[in-house]
């Protein structure tokens, strides 16, 4: 009943012609397919974490979007860092990641952790400095994520601090 999967090398690619001697299709026109085995772990990284892209201006010729998988060993914390100018969503694919920010809304800034489930999202607003810890001591945490910029664009920082509050 169902289309059966692609396999290595069927589909588009766009650094590959068809034939040679023949040009690719235009990156607008087709549709493209990212195996799991090829996400591209050459990518912006964090000290305790890997990334690997799936979609983006390298893999695909995206102009306004990447995609891509985080992998948190067990046991481990990442460097704090912001994502500049991009918004960015993350799902929980597997683990119990927590990812932890500074709440300056009171009288004193307040570490914020958020404790997550497969299944579960989070939205990380532009230049919010934050870190994802992954407490659980033999399973890896991943999730995939999808940034507002073509790019994974990652800042990283020597501590953690919150926002300047609006009026100040």
């Amino acid at each position: 009943m169902s289309e059966p999967l692609t396999t290595p090398g069927e589909g588009f690619h766009p650094h590959l012609h068809d034939a040679p001697g023949q040009s690719a299709a235009p990156l607008h026109t087709r549709l493209h397919h990212i195996r799991a085995d090829a996400l591209d772990g050459d990518t912006a990284q964090t000290g305790g974490m890997r990334r690997f892209a799936a979609v983006s201006g390298k893999t695909v010729g995206s102009e306004k979007l990447w995609m891509g998988q985080t992998h948190v060993a067990p046991a481990t914390s990442s460097s704090d860092h912001h994502h500049g100018e991009s918004e960015t969503a993350i799902y929980v694919v597997s683990g119990h990641p927590e990812f932890v920010f500074l709440d300056d809304s009171g009288a004193q800034p307040e570490e914020v952790r958020l404790r997550t489930a497969p299944g579960d999202y989070i939205f990380v607003p532009p230049f919010v400095p934050h870190r994802e810890e992954n407490p659980d001591p033999a399973e890896e945490a991943v999730v995939v994520i999808a940034r507002s910029t073509q790019e994974a664009i990652v800042v990283n920082l020597p501590q953690l601090y919150a926002l300047p509050s609006d009026g100040a």
